[in-house]
């Protein structure tokens, strides 16, 4: 799900995709100035990002590329308790204008959704904002994904108010770099305001893909960086290291949909959009997938 910041996606995976139909539609609201939300990872050090280079190389489909809870602590390591209730404290309270403006794309989006009896896996589920649009579905089990221990709460709680009995969802620790479930086991995969700040978007697109059932599909929305040679897209590459310091690893420049074309979808309906209220990360793409 989200991200937090205080201002105003990479090798794409050597796999060629089988030709996809995707269609595009852009619209422009007026932009104002705001607070981003997508922040989900830390700053990786020059260290960190050294010890990942071995991951770099594609992983099998069959299998996590290593065990969730050892890249849980390579990728998010622990921080102190504090920060994480924090940061979860903030992002259900700042995340309400975003909602807001969103909601009506969020709905379309997942319209697309028969849920009932369906396997899920929300990845960053954070405080659980897109329960209400699937979650009351008869038989839906849903797995939340995040590495802040301190989203559950809130997570839980949302769900319940969803309409999501407490015994069908679960949550657990976890990175988008190595999903903590098997092969094939997932009907959906849900992921809003997350690739912008996994360490490896790639990775963790793969493992999407990895864990979907065949026909399986991915629904996403993402904030992008704004077209090349825009003042935006200035502004975006300006900000983006302070950007990535300041909002738990959340980058202004990655062309996130590129990537998404790159993994091998069977089928892609791919939108786009600018919102008004998040000027810096106005704007997004959304989504579709097939496996």
């Amino acid at each position: 799900m989200p991200c937090l910041a205080v201002l105003p996606p990479m090798a794409r995976p050597s796999r060629r995709r089988p030709s996809t139909s995707v269609r595009r539609r852009s619209r422009t609201v007026a932009a104002l100035p705001c607070v981003c939300r997508c922040g989900r990872r830390h700053l990786i050090g020059a260290s960190s990002a050294a010890a990942l280079l071995p991951l770099l190389a594609p992983p099998s489909q069959a299998a996590p590329p290593i065990d969730p809870e050892v890249m849980l602590e390579r990728v998010h390591p622990s921080r102190p308790d504090w920060y994480e209730e924090f940061y979860a404290t903030a992002m259900d309270q700042g995340m309400k204008s975003y909602e807001a403006e969103i909601a009506g794309y969020k709905a379309k989006l997942f319209a697309q959704l028969s849920a009932a009896g369906k396997n899920i896996l929300e990845l960053g589920v954070g405080t659980g904002p897109n329960f209400k649009y699937y979650a009351s579905n008869d038989g839906v089990n849903v797995i939340g994904v995040d590495p802040n221990k301190h989203m559950e709460d809130y997570a839980r709680s949302a769900a319940v108010s969803a309409g999501l009995p407490p015994s069908r969802f679960t949550f657990k620790r976890g990175v988008a770099e190595a999903l903590p479930s098997e092969d094939n086991s997932m009907d959906v995969v849900i992921g809003t305001l997350v690739l912008c700040s996994v360490n490896n978007i790639d990775m963790a697109l793969r493992e999407i893909y990895r864990v979907l059932k065949p026909g399986g599909l991915y629904l996403f929305v993402e904030h992008v960086a704004a077209s090349d040679g825009s003042f935006l897209r200035f502004v975006q590459g300006a900000f983006d290291p302070l950007q990535q310091f300041v909002a738990d690893g959340c980058h202004l420049t990655r062309k996130t949909g590129e990537n998404i074309r790159d993994v091998g979808f069977s089928s892609l309906s791919l939108d786009s959009v600018r919102l008004s209220n998040a000027y810096i990360i106005s704007p997004h793409v959304y989504g579709v997938a097939s496996k």
